[in-house]
């Protein structure tokens, strides 16, 4: 095992080269140890991301009813309990710092006639669960939570749950999969219908382990996602692909380090979720997807990257779905790149780990870059290649994504850029320590700042 320093700078003597795999997705690996808990057999899943936020969906999963073992190889087996098996957990569900887990298995509770508390570490209590509580409330589910509908937080299912049609008045893959999930153990057709196409890795999974789930796209895109209650899941095997979001960094870090040229291999590349490498391409970055080929029903590929000479860009707003999470490593991209970019549309980014656009506006300061935050998003001027300034230390807010947004940032830096707290980078990319240094960056132990 490796050990993570608690503060750290970033450093680079010279181009980042080599091949590397980054952990499982983090997505796929939520949903498949959930649908693996309510299906008959023993489901078998491979490559599994062991990071705290999917650790804290296995533990709960354990608590209501699931047999699951890891084996040495890291092979991963669950015997579930059945669609309406879940049973009553004996203490609160401490979901850490994972906002997924939270809301998705907050839809499993709403058909099940069991109750649930959900706790959670300081940055996971101030982030809102309303906008899943309001269509999980109109199937019957109840719930007590603190203010602003917030953890601590207490629910009771509803068994039998009422079968919903509902429109997502933000796009949100979470909230869509917290209503289908309520909708396996709900008597006849549950709806949901998303004006703005998400990740639809439920969809995918929900219907490979058998669901009766039908999904209709209309002239202007909009999606209806029908699943029929009551259902009986079948046992699987599963193959988690590397996670888009984890291979983001270091991607965008050969993207800015001269002379780089890496392949990360093994990245899942589903649309709903791809949108990075398609703005990086149209930046001008050389972000080649070869090997291509399907894996679990998920498409993957293995993504090359050499070092290139970004321009600034204005990002649609259509694509910001497809790349939500990596928006924060974007906006370092961007600050180096020649040229103005807008990037906006991203008012998810507000109720995420931390405000990641304010966030990331004061740590692009600090660093040294030209940075306007308007409500929705950032505007940077780039800085055409050359250096951040740095010296600065960055509060990373207890958020995985600042962490390691900063740490690439620091490979481009004259002086260091230290992360106050590495901690929350195990949520999702443990390995991110080791797999940098492995590409030829430094992580350099920081005293108290």
């Amino acid at each position: 095992m490796h050990e993570t320093p608690a503060s750290a700078s970033f450093h680079s003597h010279g181009p980042l080269i080599g091949t590397i795999r980054v952990p499982g997705d983090k997505s796929i690996s939520h949903r498949s140890l959930m649908l693996s808990a309510l299906a008959i057999g023993e489901s078998r899943v491979e490559g599994l991301l062991e990071g705290e936020d999917v650790l804290a969906t296995a533990a709960a999963m354990r608590a209501m009813g699931a047999t699951i073992t890891r084996e040495p190889a890291g092979i991963w087996r669950i015997h579930g309990v059945g669609v309406g098996g879940l049973l009553q957990p004996e203490a609160a569900l401490d979901m850490g710092n994972s906002g997924t887990s939270t809301r998705l298995l907050m839809g499993l509770v709403a058909s099940h006639g069991i109750s649930a508390t959900f706790t959670g570490d300081a940055s996971l209590s101030k982030r809102p669960m309303g906008r899943v509580i309001e269509p999980l409330s109109q199937m019957g589910a109840q719930f007590t939570s603190s203010p602003g509908g917030r953890l601590p937080l207490t629910m009771r299912g509803a068994c039998p749950a009422v079968p919903i049609r509902y429109r997502l008045p933000v796009a949100s893959a979470q909230v869509k999969s917290a209503v289908l999930l309520a909708g396996l153990n709900s008597p006849g057709i549950t709806t949901v219908i998303e004006p703005i196409p998400t990740r639809d890795h439920s969809e995918k999974m929900l219907a490979g382990f058998g669901a009766e789930l039908h999904v209709d796209t209309d002239e202007d895109g909009v999606r209806t996602i029908a699943i029929r209650g009551e259902a009986e899941l079948k046992a699987q095997q599963i193959v988690v692909p590397g996670d888009p979001s984890s291979a983001a960094f270091p991607v965008v870090a050969a993207l800015l380090v001269p002379g780089s040229d890496i392949v990360v291999e093994n990245v899942g590349i589903n649309p709903t979720r791809a949108g990075l490498f398609t703005l990086l391409q149209a930046m001008g970055g050389d972000v080649q997807l070869i090997n291509q080929r399907i894996v679990g029903g998920e498409p993957v590929a293995d993504v090359r990257v050499r070092h290139s000479a970004l321009k600034g860009i204005e990002s649609p707003h259509d694509i910001v779905p497809s790349m939500v999470d990596e928006f924060p490593i974007l906006f370092i991209a961007a600050a180096m790149a020649e040229g103005r970019s807008v990037l906006r549309g991203l008012d998810e980014l507000r109720v995420k780990e931390s405000d990641r656009i304010s966030v990331m506006a004061e740590g692009l300061r600090a660093i040294g870059a030209h940075v306007e935050e308007v409500e929705d998003g950032l505007i940077i001027e780039g800085r055409g290649g050359a250096p951040f300034p740095g010296d600065a230390t960055i509060a990373t807010r207890l958020d995985h994504r600042i962490a390691m947004s900063f740490a690439v940032a620091g490979l481009v830096a004259r002086q260091p850029v230290r992360i106050d707290d590495m901690a929350p980078i195990a949520t999702s990319f443990p390995d991110f320590v080791p797999l940098m240094t492995r590409l030829g960056a430094e992580a350099r132990p920081q005293g108290a700042a």
